[in-house]
């Protein structure tokens, strides 16, 4: 599911467009150290995924279904571990619905085909956390079996740590420690491999970071000081309050996430020969849930990604609350559909007058797609509870609802080719094309079209703009990225015989004075592109939506 058409939509700006570019800078530099975006040293996130990225570049060449395929492939093997969990936990049943909650998520599908860094950093998270549990599992950490699978947690976590940074440690050490408290199991910290355990992960994660401090002086206080704990205590870049993640973990793990507080109910089982309580497992999903969730809702700066490594966790408890539909008396799971259609068809109401009142705002397929997803999360809560309004169709229950969310998914998928206008800008690039030849500048008027130089092969000079480039923009290898004024770009404007810049519309009336005057041969969404070319043809289509 995460593969067919994964390469359709354009790079999505600011995110795919910056990690697809510094991975095929990584492909053409050949320097794996340093990351570097529009060719200057970019040291924001660690390198593993940038190296995937451009292993696939190898292979594929430089194009959007190269730079997304790591996230498809660590979000399909994480749905794997996720199904591995929930086996151990609780039962072959609960490991397909778990497999299934998580896979069809709309949250995990949507960053599943997004060229970005989470997914890795979540499937790592989960692997770290389900190699911790069967450690913890064989009831001695010092034993053989103990042993290998501590080990292999720390692998995992070195292997985050590679992907996004310190953060993957921090908190799947804050679950298990949280976890193993819980359990009345204190005693046994002692006897976990520690020595083993530190320098499997140092083996792993420390080279890259002693040889990018070695070559590049500074790294190391931007990386941690900067990038991680004054980004987490003060940035308020993407600023959100700290209710945020609870309208993203609902909407963006629904239908599933109703079933989750009745896998909770295990918490309150009793010991029996019969049916055994499982409230040791579901408090470690529990606790892997919330401390995520509250790490995250703690700084202002929030992004829906960085909740992904919990959605595991919820997916199992999801898994573990459909499973006891099979188990309840048929008035129970008839009352259970019920609320969930009832819900399910309110959520559907409310999605389409949110759509309604977007009309005029957004392009009109945009508003068609959101209308066929409102009318088919209406459709899935009324025929799920038309399959099973007897309580005894369990099973055609659960795979309406799948079938739904498969549908569901398609029509979002499409909803990203619908509105790439808004987000991206591979046309305005391919609009460049007939203009660019060796030697020509491209520019970003004020901001920074990430993905300008994939797709066009140029180096993007900034006018008036340095954004998160700043930390490292003075150094001898970024000059050529930068137009530090409106004077500089007057000069290279007259004096070089071809210079294509992208400006918003907003801003055209700033660059009238430049001679000769600016032509615009492109435009795409809010962003038009200036030639300053003699005997150039303008775009007609895209003067006059100018004017």
């Amino acid at each position: 599911m995460y593969l067919p058409g994964l390469g359709r939509p354009a790079l999505w700006e600011p995110d795919e467009g910056r990690y697809a570019e510094i991975a095929r800078e990584m492909y053409l530099t050949g320097d794996y150290v340093t990351p570097r975006d529009n060719f200057v040293r970019y040291f924001e996130k660690p390198p593993l995924v940038y190296w995937a990225e451009t292993a696939a570049i190898t292979i594929f060449g430089p194009n959007e279904f190269a730079v997304r395929l790591p996230a498809a492939l660590f979000s399909a093997a994480e749905v794997v571990v996720t199904a591995a969990i929930a086996d151990v936990m609780f039962g072959e049943a609960v490991a397909i619905l778990a497999a299934i909650a998580l896979a069809l998520s709309p949250l995990f599908f949507g960053f599943a085909r997004f060229a970005t860094l989470d997914p890795a950093l979540a499937f790592f998270m989960t692997a770290a956390l389900g190699a911790f549990y069967m450690s913890a599992r064989s009831r001695d950490f010092g034993s053989r079996e103990g042993r290998r699978w501590f080990v292999t947690a720390a692998a995992m976590l070195a292997l985050g740590t590679l992907a996004k940074g310190p953060v993957a440690p921090l908190i799947c050490g804050a679950i298990a420690l949280i976890w193993i408290l819980m359990e009345g199991r204190a005693a046994e910290i002692a006897r976990m491999p520690w020595l083993l355990a530190i320098a499997t992960y140092s083996a792993i994660a420390v080279p890259w970071f002693a040889l990018a401090a070695y070559r590049n002086p500074g790294f190391l206080r931007f990386f941690l000081v900067h990038e991680h704990v004054q980004r987490y205590l003060v940035n308020t870049e993407h600023g959100w309050g700290p209710w945020f993640f609870i309208p993203v973990v609902i909407g963006g793990s629904w239908p599933w996430f109703f079933f989750a507080p009745m896998g909770l109910r295990e918490l309150r089982a009793t010991e029996s020969t019969e049916e055994p309580s499982h409230r040791s497992q579901v408090r470690f999903l529990l606790v892997w849930f919330v401390v995520i969730f509250v790490f995250f809702s703690i700084p202002r700066a929030k992004l829906g990604s960085y909740v992904l490594p919990a959605m595991p966790a919820l997916s199992m408890l999801a898994g573990l609350g459909m499973y006891r539909l099979w188990r309840v008396e048929a008035r129970t799971a008839r009352r259970i559909a019920g609320w969930f259609s009832a819900l399910t068809l309110l959520g559907a109401i409310a999605a389409a007058i949110v759509a309604a009142a977007m009309e005029g705002k957004i392009s009109h397929p945009l508003m068609v797609d959101a209308y066929l997803i409102a009318g088919l999360l209406g459709a899935i809560a009324i025929v799920s509870f038309w399959l099973d309004r007897d309580g005894k169709r369990s099973g055609a229950f659960v795979m309406t609802l799948a079938l739904g969310m498969i549908l569901v998914m398609g029509i979002a998928t499409r909803a990203r080719n619908d509105g790439a206008s808004e987000t991206s800008y591979r046309n305005l690039a391919r609009q460049l094309s007939p203009y660019l030849r060796p030697g020509c500048i491209v520019g970003s008027y004020r901001h920074n079209v990430h993905s300008i130089p994939f797709y066009t092969g140029f180096r993007e000079a900034l006018v008036s703009y340095r954004g998160e480039l700043a930390p490292f923009a003075d150094g001898p290898e970024a000059t050529a990225s930068f137009v530090n004024s409106n004077d500089d770009l007057r000069r290279l404007w007259s004096a070089n015989e071809c210079f294509v810049l992208v400006a918003n519309r907003k801003d055209l009336g700033s660059l009238e004075t430049l001679s000769p005057p600016p032509v615009i041969v492109g435009c795409e969404g809010k962003k038009l592109a200036l030639f300053n070319g003699p005997n150039t043809r303008a775009a007609t289509n895209c003067l006059a939506e100018a004017n």
